[in-house]
């Protein structure tokens, strides 16, 4: 890192030490919780042919180094429309899929080997100071892919155009456990021998399925799904993006493709389908490591889940209360004391991830405290904390409480606007009120149910 006004290098003690512990923190439970699953990466040509391949290559290996299982799938539409022009050929298309007489299957096969080979070498770099520096990660590719003739569409003969028939899921697992990435093409054979050319996405649908990936990840011409604003779509579920495609004459091109595939690897069990841009440097990185992310996520049911809290929530309770308390926001409570109490707790769970959670508590005379309420900053504007109080309402009333009271110091005017309001601390139940802290003088707030 250098001083540029001054030209002289800066220390790595200036860097504040604080932001970057607060990001790798951040970080860390992405790393746990991704080691060892499988993620399908799939990117057209103009991916490879634009200028951020090379960065592209540094994360994917980056990925790899994580313990991450990774199959990359590559299309190869602008190398293979470059051959048929150099050879004076016309490209024609039938609905998704290109005409490919024998002529255009020479230019497929020879433009398709050329997009191999060279992701093959930005792959197997071991330059220094990258991701790759004294790598040993192999790149491993095969006959892993059966394919079909797609046949006659609306009288049209596609002849050399064809789809997936079979996935090598056993082959490909196999290649996986010795970690090694495993790098398809948008091509397939069929068992009698011929050679076919197939769409890139299917090929990347079909792999993630039978794999049962986790992660299927589309790079793509746009940042991810849009509305007719322009506005990003950061969570889609399946129906939504079903939807989204019959109405979305706005999409990019490469999103008129995918979003499709995205939807019937959803529905067909892969955890996660992301699409996300390829022009900008690091999206892939941090889609998949931030919570916000950068793109758009597809799933089978909603990203959301509002629950009662498990034991095996602890940890991630933890990592959200502790800032709070730290400020003091909230009362410091230990870890034994969490565990004794988890069943008092409803929590918000977003893509694997506590971010929200409030507690119940309840005291004698139908009265209950509404404790422990705290949603992450990131996803706070969600609604998250409004819809953990009225959980803790409905259990609330469930379990026959008339009155719910709350202590805060910081936040009485949000609960105000939801209903409660400000009472004296001798209205608290007398086994409240005698371990009531003077020197927080949180404000007392009561809503009756």
């Amino acid at each position: 890192m250098n001083d540029q006004s001054k030209g002289v290098p800066v220390s790595a003690s200036s860097v504040q030490s604080g932001e970057f512990v607060a990001w790798f923190r951040s970080v860390a439970p992405y790393v746990n919780l991704f080691r060892g699953k499988t993620f399908v990466l799939a990117f057209g040509g103009k991916a490879i042919a634009g200028p951020l391949a090379w960065t592209l290559a540094y994360d994917v290996n980056l990925l790899a180094a994580l313990g991450i299982r990774l199959v990359l799938v590559h299309g190869a539409r602008p190398q293979i429309e470059e051959e048929l022009r150099e050879k004076g050929l016309e490209s024609k298309y039938h609905g998704r899929y290109r005409v490919t007489d024998a002529a255009a299957l020479d230019c497929v096969i020879d433009a398709v080997g050329s997009v191999y080979l060279e992701l093959e070498a930005l792959l197997s770099q071991g330059l220094p100071d990258t991701p790759m520096a004294n790598s040993t990660i192999r790149v491993i590719g095969g006959n892993f892919i059966t394919a079909r003739p797609v046949g006659v569409i609306d009288g049209v003969d596609m002849q050399y155009a064809g789809a997936v028939r079979k996935v090598d899921a056993e082959g490909i697992r196999a290649q996986l456990g010795l970690g090694n990435i495993v790098l398809l093409s948008c091509m397939g054979t069929s068992p009698t021998g011929e050679s076919f050319n197939l769409a890139m996405e299917e090929v990347a649908e079909a792999t993630a399925v039978a794999l049962n990936a986790d992660k299927l990840v589309f790079l793509s011409d746009s940042r991810g799904a849009t509305d007719i604003d322009g506005h990003l779509l950061d969570e889609l579920t399946a129906d939504a993006a079903d939807r989204l495609v019959r109405i979305g004459d706005w999409l990019s091109s490469d999103l008129k493709r995918y979003l499709p595939c995205a939807v019937r690897a959803s529905r067909s069990g892969v955890g996660r389908v992301h699409v996300i841009g390829y022009n900008e440097d690091g999206t892939l990185l941090r889609e998949l490591f931030s919570r916000d992310g950068v793109g758009t996520v597809v799933t089978r049911e909603s990203l959301e889940k509002l629950r009662d809290a498990r034991p095996d929530d602890i940890s991630g309770l933890i990592a959200l209360i502790e800032p709070l308390e730290d400020e003091g926001m909230l009362v410091r409570r230990e870890r034994d004391l969490l565990e004794r109490e988890i069943n008092r707790f409803s929590v918000v769970e977003h893509d694997g991830l506590i971010v929200g959670c409030a507690a119940l508590y309840p005291y004698g005379e139908g009265q209950a405290e509404l404790a422990c309420l705290a949603v992450h900053p990131q996803f706070r504007r969600f609604g998250y904390g409004e819809q953990l109080m009225k959980r803790i309402e409905v259990r609330a009333r469930e379990a026959g409480i008339r009155q719910l009271f709350v202590l805060t110091t910081v936040t009485s005017h949000w609960f105000i606007e939801r209903g409660f309001s400000e009472k004296s601390v001798d209205e608290l139940p007398d086994e409240k009120r005698l371990v009531y802290n003077l020197q927080r003088r949180s404000k007392v707030l009561m809503k009756g149910l």
